[in-house]
């Protein structure tokens, strides 16, 4: 049966590979966000040009039942804490945990009126781990693990709430992370599984939880991170 999803900042990156795995199982799928230029030519597709910055969401026009919901935007803003302006944690803060509640007040009687919906955000493993450098990134993740286990609890039993916590992933918001081979090879060493993540590993587990084989998965941060978050090789 074709359900629908809404997939936030679906054009680039890990959304657009949720966007991808979604239309070859053929579903319904709404994407938003501020270019389409890589999304692909399908009839189950509909695009709508929106800047989560500086659009109303509220004026959106949705579907009146949606299955699944993700929230892709976000900010890599890696400096010292001393270069970092409190007007930094404000900006990271408005993409990655405003934003999402803003769509996600918009969404919440849809996804109810579904009666079995998922929603799936993102984290970070950097806020389980600590790590130098992410303090402005890892706060507002931080709040987003807060704001996902929340709703789970509230919106329970007919929406499901994950968050996934990845580790560095190749996608155009990490390309300067991943900009030349010694880059690369840094970051594959770091990880205990030897690779950095693609878009893909995301994708996988994000549809996994949307879809019905995740029907018993609510209220986790879920670390797809290549086993940086809990494992230390020899």
């Amino acid at each position: 049966m074709s359900r629908n999803y809404l997939i936030v900042g679906g054009s680039k990156g890990i959304g657009l590979a949720i966007t991808k795995q979604l239309l070859s199982e053929n579903q319904e799928v709404i994407v938003l966000s501020r270019s389409n230029d890589t999304l692909p030519d399908h009839p189950n597709l509909k695009h709508i040009t929106f800047d989560i910055l500086e659009d109303e969401v509220d004026a959106l026009e949705l579907p009146e039942e949606l299955h699944g919901l993700v929230y892709c935007p976000g900010s890599i803003n890696l400096k010292p804490f001393r270069a970092l302006k409190p007007e930094a944690f404000l900006v990271d803060f408005e993409i990655n945990v405003l934003g999402a509640v803003k769509v996600l007040r918009k969404c919440q009687k849809a996804l109810s009126k579904s009666g079995n919906s998922s929603v799936v955000l993102f984290s970070t493993v950097a806020v389980g781990q600590g790590m130098p450098y992410h303090t402005s990134v890892a706060t507002s993740k931080g709040a987003i693990e807060g704001l996902g286990k929340s709703l789970a609890a509230e919106w329970a039993p007919k929406v499901r709430v994950n968050i996934l916590a990845p580790s560095l992933t190749d996608t155009p918001l990490a390309e300067k992370l991943l900009s030349t081979d010694d880059k690369k090879a840094a970051s594959n060493n770091r990880h205990p599984l030897k690779r950095f993540g693609q878009p893909e590993d995301l994708a996988a587990m994000a549809c996994l939880l949307l879809s019905e084989k995740g029907s018993w998965i609510s209220g986790q941060v879920i670390g797809i991170d290549g086993g940086m978050s809990t494992l230390r090789p020899m």
